[in-house]
C-alpha cells in the first residue's frame, strides 16, 4: 500500500494488493485494499460486488452492506450492481409476509427508475413483471400496474424487447382482444423506435468494447495515447454525441428520463476512459447546459483527482469558480492554480533527471570507455525534446495563471504572479514575454497605457472604410491597429459594425482576431458572451478547440499535446518514420521482394566496382555525397526532394494517427478521376435549369465533439 500512496495509477500493484487482502482474510485489511481502491477508481462494479461479498451473507454484518448499497448505489450507472442489490433484497424478504412484499416491490420500483434504461435491464424488467403477476387475483389494480410496467419496459432498447412484446400481446388478449387491440396499435410506434434504436446501441456498445469479457476486477491504465487508444476515444465521442441526439425521440414533457439516459452514458465513459481529460471536459460540458452547474463542478474536481495535470479540466475548474465567487475573493482559484504548477513540477524535475542521466557525448572532451550506442544518443535527445516540450506546457501554465490574476484581480495581481514565476527555475521565455518584462515595447503594458500617436492614423483608416469596407484583409489591418493602441471601444464598434456583412467563411479570421484579444484581456463573463455568439456561427467548430483556442500562447497548446494526447501522437508518427528507430518485425520473415538487398561485403564489392562507368562532375559529387553517408542511411534509396512550398505545407499536416474519418481507396479514386467525364460550363450549366436537383442523405460526420445541443449542419454559416 505504500508504494500505491507514491504512484496511486498502477492498476496492477491494486489488483495485487487485492489479492493480498483477500488472502489474509482479514476484515480489516480487506476493507483497507477495497476503500483505497474504490477512492482511486470510484463506482468500479466489479470491486464494489466483491467488496460487498463480505458483508451480505451474515446477519450481524446487514448494516455494513447497508452502508455500502448507500454509497454505491445511486451514482452507480452498470446494471451489474443493481441486479447483486435487487437479489440480496429479495433474499433478506421472503415473501410471506405483506411488508415484506411491499419492501420488494419498492426495492424494483427503486431500480428500474434508475437504472431500468439500460439496454442490459431486460432480465430486471422481467423478474420485476414475474413478482408484479405473483401476486394475488386479478383486480384492476395489479391489471393496471401489469399494464403501466409493459408500456415502460416496451419503449426501451432491451436485449428481450421482441420477446416482452410477445409477453405483453398475450397479456392483452387474455384480457380483452378489442381494447388489447388499440392500446397494442397506441404502443406500436414507439415500440418499433425501440427495436430499431437497440440495434444501432449495439453496434457502438461493441465497438467500445462493454459487450467484451473483462477481467474479475477491471481497471482502467493510464493514457499512452496509441493508436487503438485514439480510437477508442473517438467512439465513445461518437456514442456520446448520439445518446446526446435523442434517438429514441423522447418528448419534451419527459426530458428528464432523457437527461437520465445521458447521464448515465457519461458515467460509464468516465469511469471507462478515467484517464483521459476530454471525456470529462465532454461530460461537465454536458452536465452544465443542461442546468446542473453543481454536478458540472463536482465532475471538474473528481476528472482532476484522476488526471491532476489537466490544463483543459483545471483551467475549465478555475472559470467556474471565478463565475460563481465574490470578486473580493479569490483564493481558491489561486489554489487551483498552484496545485496544477506544483504537479507539473514533479513531472518536470523526473524529465530533468532523465535527461540529465545520459552524457552529452556530442561535447565530451574525453573518449568514454564505452562508445555511444544509437540507442542510447536516440534516447537522450527524446529526454531532451520531452524536456523543452514540457518546458513550455508548464509555461502556459504560469501564462494562464496570470491572465486570471489580470482580469480578476488587475494588473498589480498579474505583476504578483509574475514575480512567483521568476523564482521559477523552469519557466521559459514565453512567461517573460507574456508579462511584459522582457522588452521595452511590452504589448501587455503598451495596451495599458499608450494613449499618444494615434488620431490621425484613425482617420486615415475611417476614411479607407468608405472604400475597402467590404475588404476583410483591410478590416483585419484596421481591427490590429485599434487594439495595438488600446482604443477597445473603437475596436469594439468596428467589429460590431462589419462582422455581420461578411458571410461566416469570409468572417472567420475577424471572429478569430478579435476573439484573440478578448481572450487575453476582457473579462470572462464577456469572453463566454463571445464563444457563445462563435458558437451559432459556427456550430461544426469542436467546443474543446475553442476552449483550448483560449488558453494558447503562441504555438504553446498545452491542452491539445497533453490532454489530447497529440504530443505523443506526434513521437508515435515520428518512430513510424524515422530511419533511426528500428520498427517491430516478426523475427525469421522472409524480406519484402521490394526490400533492397543487403549491402554487399568487401570482396564482392571489389568483383562489381572493379570497372566504373564514367561520371559527370554533378553525379560525381552526389556519389560522393552519399558514400560519405552513415551505413544505415546510405543503404535507403536516394529519395526525391520536394519543392519548398510542397514541404511547407506537408509539414503543416496533422499525424494520421489524429484521422478519424472515412479512409478512401486512392488507387480506385484516382482510376475513377482519370476516367470521369466533365461536362464543359454551357452544358453544365442547361444542365441545371432542365433537371431538378437532388438531395441525397448528407454524409457521416467524422468530425470531433461538438458540444451538447449543437447541430451538425454543413458549413459555418448562420
Amino acid at each position: 500500500m505504500i508504494r500505491l500512496k507514491e504512484n496511486p495509477h498502477d492498476p496492477v500493484r491494486w489488483k495485487r494488493a487485492i489479492d493480498i487482502a483477500e488472502w489474509s482474510g482479514d476484515i480489516c485489511r480487506i476493507r483497507e485494499a477495497y476503500d483505497g481502491l474504490l477512492k482511486q477508481y470510484p463506482n468500479t462494479v466489479s470491486a464494489q460486488t466483491a467488496y460487498l461479498q463480505h458483508f451480505v451473507k451474515s446477519f450481524a454484518t446487514r448494516r455494513d452492506a447497508k452502508e455500502l448499497f448507500n454509497r454505491f448505489l445511486t451514482v452507480s450507472p452498470f446494471i451489474e450492481l443493481w441486479d447483486f442489490y435487487l437479489s440480496y433484497v429479495r433474499r433478506i424478504n421472503p415473501l410471506s409476509s405483506l411488508s415484506s412484499r411491499q419492501t420488494v416491490l419498492e426495492a424494483y420500483e427503486f431500480a428500474t427508475k434508475n437504472i431500468g434504461h439500460d439496454h442490459n435491464s431486460g432480465p430486471m424488467w422481467t423478474e420485476y413483471i414475474q413478482f408484479l403477476d405473483g401476486g394475488e387475483g386479478l383486480d384492476a389494480e395489479k391489471v393496471q400496474a401489469l399494464r403501466s410496467t409493459y408500456h415502460r419496459c416496451l419503449q426501451i432498447p432491451l436485449k428481450n424487447v421482441v420477446s416482452l412484446w410477445v409477453q405483453y400481446e398475450a397479456f392483452e388478449m387474455g384480457l380483452n382482444k378489442i381494447i388489447a387491440q388499440k392500446l397494442l396499435s397506441d404502443l406500436l410506434p414507439a415500440h418499433v423506435q425501440a427495436r430499431t434504436v437497440l440495434h444501432q446501441l449495439t453496434i457502438h456498445l461493441e465497438r467500445l468494447g462493454l459487450n467484451a469479457h473483462h477481467p474479475r476486477i477491471f481497471l482502467p491504465a493510464p493514457a499512452t495515447f496509441s493508436e487503438p487508444e485514439r480510437q477508442l476515444v473517438g467512439q465513445w465521442k461518437v456514442y456520446l454525441r448520439w445518446e446526446e441526439g435523442n434517438p429514441l425521440g423522447i418528448p419534451d414533457q419527459h426530458s428528464a428520463l432523457l437527461t437520465s439516459r445521458i447521464q448515465m452514458a457519461y458515467r460509464k465513459a468516465v469511469i471507462r476512459m478515467r484517464y483521459y481529460p476530454e471525456i470529462w471536459f465532454m461530460a461537465y460540458l454536458w452536465t452544465t447546459s443542461v442546468g446542473r452547474t453543481g454536478e458540472g463542478l463536482a465532475i471538474l474536481k473528481a476528472g482532476l483527482e484522476a488526471n491532476p495535470d489537466s490544463f483543459a479540466l483545471t483551467y475549465a475548474y478555475a472559470e467556474l469558480l471565478e463565475k460563481k465567487k465574490d470578486p473580493r475573493d479569490f483564493t481558491e482559484i489561486h489554489i487551483v492554480y498552484e496545485r496544477l504548477l506544483r504537479v507539473l513540477r514533479v513531472e518536470l524535475e523526473r524529465l530533468t533527471a532523465a535527461a540529465s542521466e545520459s552524457p552529452d557525448y556530442d561535447n565530451l572532451e574525453w573518449v568514454p570507455a564505452d562508445p555511444p550506442t544509437k540507442e542510447g544518443v536516440a534516447e537522450r535527445k527524446r529526454n531532451q525534446e520531452d524536456l523543452l516540450e514540457f518546458k513550455k506546457q508548464y509555461s502556459n501554465a504560469w501564462i494562464n495563471y496570470m491572465r486570471f490574476a489580470r482580469r480578476a484581480q488587475g494588473h498589480e495581481a498579474r505583476r504578483d504572479v509574475f514575480r512567483k514565476a521568476r523564482k521559477d527555475e523552469y519557466v521559459g521565455w514565453e512567461v517573460y514575454e507574456a508579462a511584459g518584462e522582457s522588452s521595452a515595447f511590452s504589448m501587455t503594458e503598451y495596451r495599458c497605457n499608450l494613449t499618444d500617436g494615434r488620431m490621425v492614423a484613425a482617420r486615415i483608416f475611417e476614411t479607407g472604410m468608405e472604400k475597402y469596407s467590404s475588404d476583410a484583409t483591410y478590416i483585419l489591418s484596421y481591427l490590429g491597429f485599434l487594439l495595438m493602441v488600446n482604443d477597445e471601444n473603437n475596436a469594439r464598434a468596428l467589429f460590431e459594425r462589419v462582422i455581420g456583412t461578411f458571410t461566416p467563411q469570409e468572417a472567420k479570421p475577424i471572429w478569430e482576431h478579435w476573439s484573440r484579444s478578448q481572450y487575453q484581456y476582457d473579462d470572462l463573463e464577456a469572453v463566454l458572451e463571445l464563444e457563445r455568439r462563435m458558437g451559432e456561427v459556427y456550430r461544426n467548430d469542436p467546443l474543446i478547440k475553442r476552449f483550448a483556442q483560449r488558453h494558447i500562447y503562441h504555438s504553446i497548446d498545452a491542452i491539445a499535446d497533453h490532454d489530447l494526447g497529440f504530443a505523443k501522437t506526434r513521437k508515435l508518427t515520428n518512430g513510424n518514420t524515422n530511419g533511426n528507430r528500428t520498427p517491430n518485425v516478426v523475427q525469421g520473415a522472409a524480406p519484402s521482394p521490394n526490400k533492397r538487398p543487403p549491402p554487399l561485403d568487401d570482396d564482392q564489392r571489389r568483383g562489381t566496382d572493379y570497372k566504373r562507368p564514367r561520371l559527370d562532375d554533378s553525379n560525381r559529387d552526389r556519389v560522393q555525397r552519399h558514400s560519405r553517408l552513415p551505413s544505415a542511411e546510405r543503404d535507403r534509396p536516394l529519395l526525391p526532394r520536394l519543392p519548398a512550398i510542397l514541404h511547407s505545407f506537408v509539414s503543416q499536416l496533422p499525424p494520421r494517427e489524429t484521422f478519424d474519418g472515412p479512409i478512401f481507396n486512392t488507387d480506385s479514386l484516382i482510376d475513377k478521376l482519370r476516367t470521369v467525364v466533365i461536362p464543359s460550363s454551357a452544358s453544365r450549366a442547361q444542365s441545371t435549369l432542365s433537371e431538378p436537383r437532388t438531395t441525397g442523405p448528407l454524409p457521416l460526420d467524422y468530425g470531433p465533439y461538438h458540444g451538447p445541443g449543437s447541430q451538425r449542419t454543413r458549413g459555418g454559416g448562420k
